[in-house]
């Protein structure tokens, strides 16, 4: 069969416009996979649907290819996963490793390489991934000119330096002489459609195999149409499912100057499920106050009508339910510079600090307060990224509620700037949101953050909203009757206000499910005591702990908490260990390595 630049027919040309015009991301990936079920079928310019499927017969590998993946929350080895199934699918023999089990000297060796990595905190490699990329951005790295790769970055564009690690790991080995197999991927938190397209890409750009298959190959004939099916409607991110409230309580005192609460959602006949350490995403909408602001400010009507994707909604409708306003994150502030060129602007993005205290705690409305411009309602628009879900830790474990997933969600609000700021999704649940009413959500999986699998000692360390986790950790523990080598570190302001769960930890005392528990509360005496000082204090039998199988895990705010404790148990084993500093990195990587020490920070 010959290739033309286009072999449609005029009409098959017309018809194909008119199927696809409206097509959404999710359904043209669908349609990808259908064609290509329709073209595994062809056998020379013919296709055969009905033909019996001929024996299986073992075929040589297409291609040989490794996949890496460094990550912190688990998307990376979920889409290293996801791209492995497809690479067998069309034949080509896979590899796939984590960078913490993964030799970078051997790089030179390869045929092709696809590298999913995360950007952790502000353009750091997660740990896993730490090792790789310093040896790839570092002087040892070898020529390798013969080698095949692409990275798909995943980030947060919340954060100034947006998917920095799979950036500087793209450059240096393409520095190095390999051949980029398809341009670098960057993902904001919404990376399923990027991703797709990355994998389908780098998949149709491979070297060919010149040795022996390395690993796993797809013996079986390829599937022709009639094995090529809709994926069976489940719930999840694309398509959430619409849980009802069962329970809404604040669990934070009169007297406390935060608002925490415990909400209960309905679970029962979604067949969504989850495991201790996973979160639930929920979509929700801007603050009410803050849209009006928006568009008194500019002078737009409210009913104008203006795109999100391929819909064209008002902009009173984008604003409240489709567009980010409530933060203003690295991207948003480059591209109102693109389009304004103000120079106020330039001289904050040229400075880090100024930068940095800008965008932690500012919204759209401060943007067009403090750099004027006349906008035109589409333009704004379109610097504006689409409004992701919000995430929050599951503090309830299936085996112990059922068909329920428990959430613990602490209210954003702040005054800056003489103007009360709200959180996206914590405003909406704490004051629109009552029993009954329905959420739309989905489980968002969190390999890296599970319980041991045998019972073993845990040290749980969390502040805040981050003992979330901790409670599910316990139910799990109790449903499955296992008592004790379990120590909570907890801290918050105030005693009287602020302990969170503080009826079922003692309960769990009682039973002797939880073993130990240290508090420290900031605000009640002049010298502030946190978690950490806590964790010191008691340092000797922490170590023990450690030193005797305990797995470590830590919750809570990445800015202060995550670093604090970091310093802390490198203190602790420094210490007790009797080792030097560099020593004490080393065992507290190794930790990391083996799964003992695991963090959720956010």
């Amino acid at each position: 069969m010959s290739i033309k630049s286009n072999p449609l027919s005029d009409k098959q040309k017309v018809a194909l416009n008119e199927l696809t015009k409206d097509l959404t991301a999710e359904q043209i990936i669908w349609l990808n996979g259908f064609l290509e079920g329709r073209l595994a079928g062809f056998g020379g310019s013919t296709i055969s649907i009905e033909a019996s499927a001929p024996e299986p017969e073992e075929k040589a590998a297409v291609a040989n290819l490794t996949v890496l993946y460094g990550t912190e929350t688990g998307n990376a080895t979920e889409l290293a996963n996801k791209l492995k199934e497809k690479a067998l699918y069309k034949n080509v023999a896979v590899n796939l490793l984590s960078m913490y089990d993964y030799d970078p000297k051997k790089l030179k060796d390869e045929e092709n390489v696809a590298i999913i990595v995360s950007t952790h905190g502000e353009g750091e490699p997660p740990d896993m991934a730490e090792d790789f990329h310093k040896f790839v951005t570092g002087k040892r790295l070898s020529k390798l000119e013969g080698v095949r790769f692409s990275v798909l970055a995943l980030g947060d564009k919340t954060y100034r330096n947006f998917c920095q690690t799979g950036e500087e790991i793209f450059n240096a080995i393409k520095k190095s002489g390999a051949h980029a197999a398809t341009p670098l991927a960057k993902c904001d938190v919404d990376y399923e459609v990027t991703a797709e397209v990355w994998m389908n890409n780098l998949l149709l750009n491979l070297a060919p195999a010149k040795t022996a298959p390395a690993s796993e190959v797809v013996t079986d004939d390829e599937p022709t149409l009639d094995s090529v099916e809709e994926p069976a409607k489940e719930y999840s991110k694309k398509n959430p499912y619409s849980a009802v409230v069962l329970d809404k309580v604040r669990i934070t005192g009169r007297d406390s100057d935060k608002e925490v609460y415990h909400i209960e959602l309905s679970l029962e006949g979604s067949g969504l499920t989850y495991e201790p350490g996973d979160s639930v995403g929920i979509f929700t909408k801007n603050p009410p106050e803050l849209v009006e602001q928006i568009i008194q400010k500019t002078g737009f009507e409210p009913d104008k009508n203006v795109s999100y994707g391929a819909e064209e909604v008002s902009l009173l409708n984008a604003l409240t339910y489709h567009y980010e306003i409530t933060v203003v994150t690295f991207d948003m502030l480059q591209k109102y510079y693109e389009q304004t060129n103000n120079p106020e602007l330039k001289k904050l993005l040229d400075d880090d600090k100024k930068l940095d205290e800008y965008l932690y705690g500012s919204d759209l409305l401060d943007l067009l307060e403090d750099f004027p411009f006349d906008w035109n309602v589409n333009k704004l628009v379109e610097i504006l990224r689409p409004l992701p879900p919000r995430l929050y830790s599951i503090s309830s474990s299936m085996e112990s509620v059922e068909d329920e997933v428990h959430i613990a969600v602490s209210v954003v609000n702040f005054m800056r700037k003489d103007r009360e700021r709200y959180g996206a999704c914590s405003s909406n649940l704490a004051d629109f949101i009552d029993v009954d009413d329905e959420l739309p959500i989905y489980i968002e999986k969190n390999a890296g953050f599970r319980l041991p699998a045998n019972g073993a000692k845990i040290i749980m360390v969390g502040a805040g909203t981050g003992v979330a986790p901790y409670r599910a950790f316990m139910q799990q523990r109790e449903s499955r009757g296992i008592a004790g080598n379990t120590w909570l570190f907890f801290g918050d302001r105030k005693f009287q206000s602020d302990f969170l769960y503080q009826a079922e930890w003692q309960r769990l005392q009682e039973k002797k499910i939880l073993e130990r528990m240290d508090v420290a509360f900031s605000r009640d005496q002049e010298e502030k005591i946190y978690v950490q000082h806590k964790m010191v204090e008691n340092q000797e039998e922490v170590f023990k702990w450690i030193e005797n199988g305990a797995f470590v895990y830590l919750c809570g705010d990445r800015r202060n908490l995550a670093k604090d404790v970091n310093k802390a148990l490198l203190n602790i084993i420094k210490t007790q260990g009797g080792i030097s500093e560099e020593q004490a990195e080393k065992y507290l990587k190794n930790l990391k390595k083996e799964k003992r020490f695991q963090t959720d920070v956010y």
